[in-house]
């Protein structure tokens, strides 16, 4: 059984009587079958995975969107490269680092590589944040050796879960934990490195008239944990229902709504990404398929389910004043009693961590809508992320906001102003 087959009809009876309406009992059929113990947690890799991209491609159908490319299949798909370490060693001039002190992301199984191979240095000093340091360098299209410097001991390891799971490239970036500032060097890295089918679920409305080579996008991730150790109940699966199986809901939702509507003057793309959980590349290589310039806003829809810190009928917009699309956005909702704010988290970096974060570092105002209590949120990442703790009626008006504040933009009287590159990081 590819998707519970019994809740799929009776969610496309409940859409054929009114596929505008967007309500808590629509919301919690799809939520349903998203977030069950039959699709295992939807982690990336496994057969639970496709299972969800069944039912995903086969709602994109039913809604009558065009397949991507006009190929015969909803999925984009491409492949990533998995590695295992073998071993690495680092000489710094005459002396030898410690096991553990150089790490490489790179495709490549045997890496050797010295001052002379025309890899750029960089470094990542003491007081910087390290995380974000790490995420910049991923992005750049060089060689690098990125010096560290030895404060960042105990998250250096984390380098290491960015590295397992890539794309396949020539590229490779060489991350050396040192004080000093050599003026020679050599890594040698030895992996294993297997390669692995991946895709994305995407579907597509064509715009109408002048603006349709205009684009609107409407995403979230449909990849989770998986499957775990049992807890001390036996549960064992994480099911992901708010992270982020109620984002993809959304997208699910509004595919349905802006079909109907036919009245978007601007393509829309119904995105659903994979492997977000462990590093955003699907988002990633998505969104290398666009030229940035003809993307208008993107909404990325991240983890509704809960109230947010405001109570009901209300979200936070990650990055608010890098565009105005927030301001359009609650121009649009004046008098529905639903409101949009600014993310109040900005120091956990949400607009640099979710799927909107790639074509907001090429200008578009790509913007994440949560709910989500990041300080406070807690079933995050735990087995207890299941349908039971969400709120239906409250995610259906949210989902409706969304629809109703996005109008202006999809019918192209409403263009957000870009994101500045130069102050993204």
């Amino acid at each position: 059984m590819r998707i519970t087959v019994i809740a799929f009809i009776l969610l496309m009876a409940a859409t054929r009587m009114n596929a505008q309406k967007i309500d808590s009992v629509q919301v919690r059929a799809t939520e349903s079958i998203l977030a069950s113990d039959a699709m295992r947690g939807r982690a990336t890799f496994t057969p639970d995975i496709e299972r969800a991209a069944d039912y995903i491609e086969s709602r994109f159908k039913h809604a009558g969107l065009k397949t991507w490319n006009g190929s015969d299949s909803y999925r984009q798909s491409f492949a990533m490269v998995r590695t295992t370490p073998v071993s690495a060693t680092a000489t710094l001039a005459d002396s030898v680092l410690p096991a553990g002190h150089v790490m490489a992301l790179s495709s490549a199984s045997d890496l050797q590589v010295d001052q002379n191979s025309g890899y750029e240095k960089a470094y990542i000093r003491a007081g910087a944040n390290f995380v974000m340091e790490v995420l910049h360098y991923l992005h750049e299209k060089k060689n690098y050796v990125v010096f560290v410097d030895t404060s960042f001991t105990s998250s250096f390891a984390r380098v290491g879960r960015f590295g397992r799971q890539q794309f396949k490239t020539d590229r490779s970036i060489v991350f050396v934990l040192t004080s000093s500032d050599p003026s020679t060097w050599s890594v040698h890295v030895e992996q294993q490195v297997k390669e692995s089918p991946l895709a994305n679920v995407v579907g597509i409305l064509p715009g109408h008239g002048e603006k349709k080579d205009e684009i609107v996008i409407f995403s979230a991730h449909y990849d989770h944990l998986g499957v775990g150790k049992p807890d001390e109940k036996g549960d064992s699966i994480f099911n992901g229902a708010n992270d982020d199986a109620s984002g993809t809901t959304a997208v699910l939702m509004l595919a349905d709504y802006f079909a109907k509507k036919k009245h978007n003057a601007r393509t829309l793309v119904f995105a659903t990404f994979t492997a977000e959980e462990i590093g955003e590349f699907g988002s990633q290589y998505f969104s290398g398929q666009f030229n940035p310039d003809s993307v208008v806003a993107m909404f990325n829809i991240e983890m509704i389910g809960t109230e947010s810190k405001w109570g009901r009928n209300s979200a936070y917009i990650t990055g608010y004043e890098r565009s105005d699309m927030g301001n359009i956005l609650e121009k649009n909702l004046t008098g529905s009693g639903f409101s949009f704010h600014p993310d109040p988290y900005p120091d956990q970096n949400l607009f640099y961590r979710s799927d909107n974060a790639t074509l907001a570092r090429l200008g578009v105002p790509a913007h994440t809508i949560s709910t989500s209590k990041m300080d406070s949120e807690k079933y995050y990442h735990t087995r207890g992320d299941e349908i039971g703790t969400l709120d239906m009626s409250n995610m259906a008006q949210i989902i409706k906001a969304i629809a109703i504040s996005s109008t202006s933009i999809v019918n192209g009287k409403d263009t957000p102003s870009r994101v500045d590159t130069a102050k993204m990081r």
